[in-house]
């Protein structure tokens, strides 16, 4: 098969529509699992009698899973339950809890790094949970992991291919349908690769930059 410039050209507004609605996912799905991930965490070191052991167990069982596995159980079998979403919708709670399972290790590394005269200050100085959380801990926390939570930003804006299976049309998807319609794959799967790599190789050197600004300071 020749590469066909004028076919590339007019399927590419296609693809960029795809590319829309995957960004769309990446950004939704990341301000999710950032959120769930933080709050997973905060719950697994308070070690809440039943509370903490269940978030731990959940946890360990959607980073054992795989999300294609999550995404279809997401689609098709919970709407048999009475819980059923768009393809859209389900794509981004799918992806964002399934990644908020693992930014949750990361911030609980960050936190477990807070040096222990932190903690013994602000219970010295018998500060509150909420404000020895908000002021102390947690600032500290975030700042040592942000890096590492870029890396899940780039993964998941790659990861949200999956979500085809589920009938979201995102970029992969589209350049899926466009291949089979036109009977020709070359030019939409190679543009959508090209697609995923203009976003993804700029993102992460922008993260590269952030390990740098954030190392610790020796």
């Amino acid at each position: 098969m020749i590469w066909d410039n004028n076919f590339a050209v007019s399927v590419f507004p296609l693809l960029l529509e795809g590319l829309w609605v995957t960004i769309q996912i990446t950004l939704l799905g990341t301000l999710l699992a950032a959120v769930l991930g933080l709050f997973f965490a905060v719950l697994r070191r308070l070690a809440i009698p039943v509370l903490s052991p269940v978030v731990s167990f959940f946890v360990v069982f959607v980073r054992g899973t795989p999300l294609l596995v999550q995404a279809y159980c997401a689609f098709f079998v919970l709407p048999a339950y009475g819980v059923s979403f768009d393809a859209f919708t389900t794509g981004v709670v799918v992806i964002g809890v399934n990644y908020s399972a693992y930014m949750a290790e990361v911030y609980r590394s960050g936190i477990q790094g807070v040096p222990k005269g932190q903690w013994e200050a602000a219970t010295a100085l018998s500060l509150p949970g909420v404000r020895t959380w908000g002021r102390i801990i947690l600032p500290q926390a975030v700042r040592t992991v942000v890096p590492m939570l870029g890396n899940y930003l780039i993964q998941m804006f790659k990861d949200s291919a999956v979500l085809s299976a589920i009938t979201v049309v995102e970029l992969m998807a589209t350049a899926q349908a466009i291949g089979s319609s036109n009977f020709r794959y070359l030019e939409p799967l190679t543009m959508a690769a090209l697609l995923f790599l203009a976003i993804s190789y700029p993102a992460s050197r922008l993260v590269n930059r952030l390990e740098r600004r954030y190392a610790p300071q020796h």
